[in-house]
């Protein structure tokens, strides 16, 4: 088994950390949260030589599934996540992007969704499904506990947490998602987050003001 790394490339507006995982051994992995910049992530993908099996999405806000589609349509990959409860979010994307300004986003229909339990993988990386509802009703987090690494999305922030007044937002789910799912996992585990540098845990239960 190759070491799992990752490659961040920022897109849209609101420089969304579209997440490529790959194998440093024979290149092959996965593209988490194409939120729009399609052209960007495919040039990352060509000039680093990696093959994308799948795009992974977290949940349903436009700029981390908005440009899911035109990814799909050029790799000939499958659209894996969120859970079914972003199918709404997912259902209105165009109308999120006139909102916001973002030219081509488009409606985003998964080839499945995932539940809390599930197991998604590349070569021999395996990362296990977390529902982690509170910044939107479907937002999964991806686990791999043989590299000790999470892409928590938009659930936490180095020294902050995501977002609870958009559609289908709860504060207090969010906080008990991080608090009974991210948090007992260990304080050695990195994470990727959906904006702004990743961290680890340990960190955040010690000094995230909205942890303790």
């Amino acid at each position: 088994m190759g070491q799992l790394n990752a490659g961040i490339v920022p897109v849209t507006p609101f420089q969304q950390n579209c997440t490529i995982l790959f194998d440093m051994d024979d290149k092959h992995g996965v593209v988490v949260d194409p939120g729009g910049d399609i052209d960007k992530v495919l040039a990352v993908l060509k000039d680093n030589a990696i093959i994308a099996e799948a795009i992974w999405i977290t949940h349903g806000h436009i700029d981390h599934a908005g440009g899911a589609m035109e990814l799909k349509e050029a790799l000939g990959v499958e659209i894996i996540g969120p859970h079914e409860a972003d199918k709404p979010l997912l259902d209105n994307l165009e109308n999120q992007g006139r909102r916001y300004g973002i030219a081509g986003a488009r409606d985003c229909v998964p080839d499945r969704f995932l539940s809390e339990g599930d197991t998604v993988s590349f070569g021999s990386h395996v990362f296990e499904v977390l529902h982690c509802p509170g910044h939107a009703p479907g937002h999964v987090v991806y686990y791999n506990r043989a590299a000790k690494f999470a892409h928590v999305g938009d659930v936490l922030f180095r020294g902050s947490v995501g977002r609870t007044d958009l559609p289908g937002g709860d504060h207090a789910a969010l906080i008990a998602s991080i608090k009974d799912k991210l948090l007992p996992l260990g304080d050695d585990i990195g994470f990727i987050c959906g904006h702004g540098p990743g961290g680890r845990f340990g960190e955040e239960r010690r000094t995230n003001p909205f942890l303790t």
